[in-house]
Formats: C-alpha cells, structure tokens, sequence
C-alpha cells in the first residue's frame, strides 16, 4: 500500500502566474494554488519524491514532510529540479539518492556541480547520483519502480510506474511500445497543460483522450496553467472516473 501526497500540480510558472489578473489567479479557491508539479510516495518503509522542483522547501513546510530516501527526475527543466539544493536536511544522516538517466544527470553536474564534485564544501547535500534507464526496472529503497519513456515535445523524458500507479508529466507524446508499461493501473497521473494546443505538453482533450486509452480505475490530471480554468468548474465537466489535481491531495493505492 501507498501513501499519495501531491505536493504541487502547477505548470513551470505556477498558479497564480504572476501579473496576472484573470479569474484563475484571483481565485478564492485554494484548488487554484497550484505549485510546481512534484509527488510524495510514501510506504511503512519508504518515502519516494517525483521531482523537486523550485517550491519544494515550501512544500516541505506545508505538508510537513519528515523523510526523503530518494527522488526520482523526470527529466532536467529548472520546474523539476530546481529545488535540489534544498534537500540538505534530508541528508543529515546518510547520502540521497537522485535517480535520473545520464543525460539529466550530466545537465545536473553542469548546473549545480557543487552538489556533486569530489571536493564539495561544508554544507551541500549530500546526494548521490544514480543512473537509470527505460524499460529497465529497479529498487529504490523497498520501492520498485519501471521507468517509461515519455516524449515532451522532442525531448525524451521519463514517466515512472509503481505497483498499479503510474506517473507521467510534460509528455505530448509515448512511443507505442511504452504503453505495455500502464495496463492494469488503479491510478494514472498525467498532464493536462490547459485548453489549447501546445507542442510540448497534452491539452485537456488529448489527456482525456489518453486516460480513455489506458482505462485506469482513477485519473488524476497534473501540471495545469492558470488557463485550464478554476477547479471548481472544470473538475465538474471531466469524465466520471477522472479529476484535476490540487496541491494537497491525498490518495491511498
């Protein structure tokens, strides 16, 4: 069994986008707050990050969150990974370790290299960087976890399943012989940018449209802008087994 916390939902701007006025970003509603997308995955051994993104300290403090044995990079864009510095705390006791294919880990090295250098000095994190590749499973800390190759745009990036979950963001498009990786889900997590079409991220109907194909008992729609519309509206119009996310939200798979 896993514990689910979406510790944010939003696109790489956030919600609200700043100086703006529209009725999304001067919503009331705290379902239209929406940080940096990113997932704790927690186990009675294990607790899991997708992501750390710039609001992590501040989703860290939110959601009191005590314990990090591992993140799991979908790919390097600063809305991802640009809370890695803030992972100090968590490795007071022992190295943690970041799971990313080679081509995010040598963008990591490149923009943030004193956290990874051989002679770093007092008080960077203690991270350790661990390679993965698609298609090939492996174990972080008791968790197994199958990375999925995504395409965000032209861009290859990861998704990941575990046990009858899978996590996919940024994507626009899957190769087909990926999707043998997300039979069986009791829940999916995937993007759903906003209204119109963009040529990097799935739009609303896309996303739907792929939920549709995958038949997972529970979709939940992750990385939104300001533009998919308020939550309490647009929520009420998706299919009966498929919702929006919100910064918060606790599932039990």
């Amino acid at each position: 069994m896993m514990k689910l916390t979406f510790l944010g939902t939003g696109t790489s701007i956030g919600v609200p986008e700043m100086l703006c006025g529209c009725p999304v970003c001067m919503s009331r509603d705290a379902k239209d707050k929406r940080l940096r997308s990113s997932l704790l995955i927690e186990t009675e051994e294990s607790n899991l990050l997708i992501d750390c993104g710039p609001d992590f300290r501040e989703q860290v403090l939110r959601y009191d969150v005590r314990r990090i044995d591992g993140v799991l990079v979908t790919h390097e864009h600063y809305d991802h990974v640009g809370g890695i510095d803030d992972l100090r705390p968590f490795c007071a006791d022992s190295d943690v370790p970041v799971y990313a294919e080679r081509m995010v880990i040598e963008h990591l090295m490149e923009r943030i290299p004193y956290c990874f250098g051989n002679n770093k000095y007092p008080g960077t994190p203690s991270l350790k960087l661990m390679e993965i590749s698609p298609d090939t499973s492996f174990s972080a800390g008791n968790i197994d976890v199958m990375p999925i190759r995504v395409m965000h745009g032209k861009l290859p990036i990861m998704g990941f399943r575990i046990g009858r979950m899978a996590y996919i963001t940024d994507m626009k498009s899957i190769p087909e012989d990926e999707m043998r990786h997300l039979n069986d889900l009791d829940v999916l997590i995937v993007n759903a940018l906003h209204t119109k079409e963009h040529p990097t991220h799935q739009n609303v109907m896309q996303a739907v449209g792929f939920a549709e194909r995958i038949g997972a008992e529970r979709t939940f729609f992750i990385h939104m802008s300001h533009r998919v519309g308020l939550h309490a509206v647009v929520d009420e119009k998706l299919p009966q087994s498929m919702h929006f996310a919100y910064d918060g939200l606790q599932l039990i798979v």
